[in-house]
């Protein structure tokens, strides 16, 4: 028989297939595949739809299977926790790779975009700039900690810590003043870094009409449209807006019972 769902564990070099065919016998069954070797496993295949998690590296998996005539399907790791232990114990990447493909055929699964090269790289562009505004804060931070050994306290504010800062340098002892005077420097780099990423952000936006048109919307903007675009795409997958907003943790969980809706607080499930 032929194989016509394929389950794939992903890993970073040890990968667990399992595939079965269409009365549901496992035809394919190897927990241990090395990653220099997937690729040619799956090109082996006969065309058929492919399962796995969307997690690290699970897009540039999708692409290249789907280069060899394959259907590929993602799904959201939590969905495949129900098929995972099947009433038995433990836990190991094959019993993985078999829940993946039962969870793949369930009717009413839920699967994720395969994103294409273009997204992930306008994608990097939202991430690489919110690690330096974190980094930016970590410095801030950590100077407002030292000065106040000194009794120098200071606000929140970034602005007004970056202006007492140096208000008070030559007043700091020895190496308290090279100490604050490198943070000082550190912090106006990771400015220019985020300002070239601003640009960057800014150029995006202009050159994709989905995010002309995601603007014309209130309150969103060149940072919160291109980042829509990049992370979700066209987003045929939603089919209203409320699911939307329940993927990105805007509606309220739900703790209803006996007919009777209780709702609770907005989540911070979803992707911030």
């Amino acid at each position: 028989m032929t194989i016509i769902a394929t389950g794939i564990d992903l890993a970073k070099n040890v990968f667990a297939v399992h595939g079965v065919n269409d009365a549901g016998k496992v035809e394919l069954r190897q927990p241990k595949v090395a990653r220099a070797k997937l690729n040619a496993l799956v090109a082996a295949l006969p065309p058929s739809v492919i399962g796995m998690e969307a997690c690290s590296g699970a897009h540039y998996w999708a692409r290249l299977f789907q280069s060899h005539g394959h259907t590929v399907k993602l799904m959201a790791p939590k969905l495949v926790t129900p098929y995972r232990m099947s009433g038995k114990r433990g836990k190991n990447d094959a019993a993985d790779a078999a829940a993946i493909c039962e969870a793949m055929q369930r009717p009413n699964m839920r699967f994720v975009p395969v994103k294409s090269e273009d997204q992930q790289a306008r994608l990097m562009v939202h991430r690489a700039r919110q690690g330096f505004v974190t980094e930016r804060t970590a410095v801030i931070n950590r100077i407002r900690g030292m000065l106040s050994e000194f009794g120098i306290v200071m606000p929140l504010k970034a602005e007004v810590v970056r202006q007492q800062a140096r208000e008070h340098l030559e007043d700091l002892p020895g190496f308290a003043n090279l100490v604050i005077g490198d943070l000082l420097s550190e912090v106006a780099h990771l400015d220019e870094r985020i300002k070239q990423y601003d640009l960057h952000i800014r150029t995006m936006a202009r050159d994709c009409n989905a995010a002309q048109q995601l603007m014309q919307l209130m309150g969103i903007g060149e940072t919160t449209a291109t980042a829509i675009v990049a992370m979700v795409g066209n987003a045929s997958e939603f089919t209203c807006g409320r699911q939307f907003a329940a993927w990105i943790g805007l509606v309220p969980g739900q703790y209803s019972s006996g007919g009777k809706a209780r709702l609770g607080r907005i989540t911070k499930a979803g992707d911030p």
